[in-house]
């Protein structure tokens, strides 16, 4: 999960800057937990997303959950101790309603988890639950990307920087905020930034910059000697490419993506499968899946094939066939459900972020229109007045550049607009 910094932000104007950051950083959560109880609570939240408002619980087969974040199987006593921290670990949010009043709330991160016949159940509250399924406040991350981190710290930058990808700034953190979303606040070791500097943030850079799909560079600044607050400029990693690889229509084309489809395999599964072991080895696997007869469940026994890597040994008698159990091919079901859910949670992620585009450049071809009209003296009084409001070099140089295109001021320029102009977005908004 998250964590996530509060802005200081100030109710006036149109609001449109504050929002922004409310929906961007609204919520706050503790920076102590380990690398793989932060992987655990992504996994849920992504297991839980499509069904986070509307279901009470959520489940989760166990050993599959423990192989997803990286726990052996088998050991139940620390997938216990996660649970426990994410339960007691506490959420907090402070943000500006539509109607831009003032809303704070805290709340556990899990309301319970219990693990009972090998099947993890877990909720959130009805409100916190709320606040996580809107994408403007929680960006799901790729659950692939986390898995190369093998640091808390690094992991924790990241999931804080990748909120802010699209306005290529996080915006200033005070070094006391900067601290608690590390999970360093409290130790005196850490109080001096030249200890934060070296242990904490250069390292931490250094594994985002080399693990995830993201460059970021830590920018200070002074309040007389001492460094008093830290922001990160953040960029997409040119070698993005390692971590989003999808070659759709070429795997698509290939005689062994057929053969799965065929056999009732879902298109993602197929491609995921082909990627990660190769068309010869899910061929041989499905050779050896048409050699066994009729099975309960042809997917899930594929899938048993595949992760187990099953083969047929010669004999003198021919070939051994290996059968799977009941019970096994249960849970590789459940398995098998619980990866096309998580497929099913980046695709509602991935649609929710193209909607926002899609409404964010309808709006912003009105302004163009609206600003077409303006004499040459109402331009300049229009762009004097935006700029004031205004709060960071960074925005107000963007929108020297881009004007009222500025992709990294979208928000603050639509809400400047419907200020000045309500009716030419009245038919929009209905």
């Amino acid at each position: 999960m998250a964590d996530q910094s509060f802005d200081g932000d100030r109710l006036s104007g149109a609001l449109s800057r504050e929002t922004v950051k409310k929906n961007v950083a609204a919520i706050h959560i503790s920076g102590k937990l380990t690398l793989l109880q932060r992987k655990l609570s992504n996994v849920l939240l992504l297991n839980a997303y499509d069904s986070l408002t509307s279901a009470r619980s959520h489940t989760i087969d166990a050993r599959t959950l423990a192989m997803m974040v990286g726990y052996n199987s088998n050991d139940v006593d620390s997938l216990r101790a996660s649970l426990r921290a994410l339960a007691e670990t506490v959420a907090e949010w402070d943000m500006l309603d539509e109607q831009g009043h003032q809303e704070w709330g805290v709340s556990a991160l899990l309301s319970f988890a219990k693990l009972k016949n090998g099947v993890c159940e877990y909720a959130y509250s009805p409100a916190l639950a709320q606040k996580l399924h809107d994408p403007k406040i929680y960006a799901l991350i790729n659950v692939k990307i986390q898995r190369n981190f093998t640091s808390g710290h690094g992991l924790a930058l990241y999931e804080n920087c990748y909120r802010f990808v699209r306005t290529g700034s996080t915006g200033w953190w005070s070094l006391d905020i900067f601290r608690k979303l590390m999970g360093v606040d409290g130790s005196s070791y850490y109080e001096s930034y030249k200890h934060l500097n070296a242990k904490i943030i250069k390292p931490a850079v250094a594994e985002v910059n080399k693990s995830s799909d993201i460059i970021i560079e830590p920018q200070t600044r002074k309040k007389g000697r001492s460094v008093s607050d830290i922001r990160f400029i953040i960029k997409e990693n040119p070698q993005m490419a390692m971590f989003q690889i999808d070659d759709s229509e070429g795997l698509r084309n290939l005689a062994v993506y057929k053969a799965l489809r065929g056999q009732g395999v879902s298109d993602r599964l197929a491609r995921q499968w082909i990627t990660e072991h190769g068309q010869d080895y899910v061929q041989e696997k499905l050779d050896y899946v048409a050699g066994q007869g009729e099975v309960k469940s042809s997917v899930g026994y594929l899938r048993a094939a595949i992760l187990g890597d099953y083969s047929a040994p010669e004999t003198t008698k021919g070939t051994v066939q290996k059968k799977v159990d009941p019970e096994t091919q249960a849970k590789l079901d459940e398995l098998q459900r619980a990866r096309e859910a998580e497929k099913a949670a980046e695709d509602a992620a991935f649609k929710a972020r193209a909607a926002e585009r899609r409404e964010r450049a309808k709006h912003l071809d009105i302004v163009e229109t609206l600003v077409s009209r303006r004499n040459p003296t109402q331009k300049d009084a229009d762009k004097r007045l935006f700029v004031s409001r205004l709060e960071s070099d960074l925005d107000r140089e963007h929108f020297r550049q881009h004007g009222w295109r500025s992709a990294l001021n979208a928000a603050a320029i639509i809400s400047f607009w419907q200020e000045l102009e309500p009716d030419a977005f009245a038919e929009d908004v209905e």
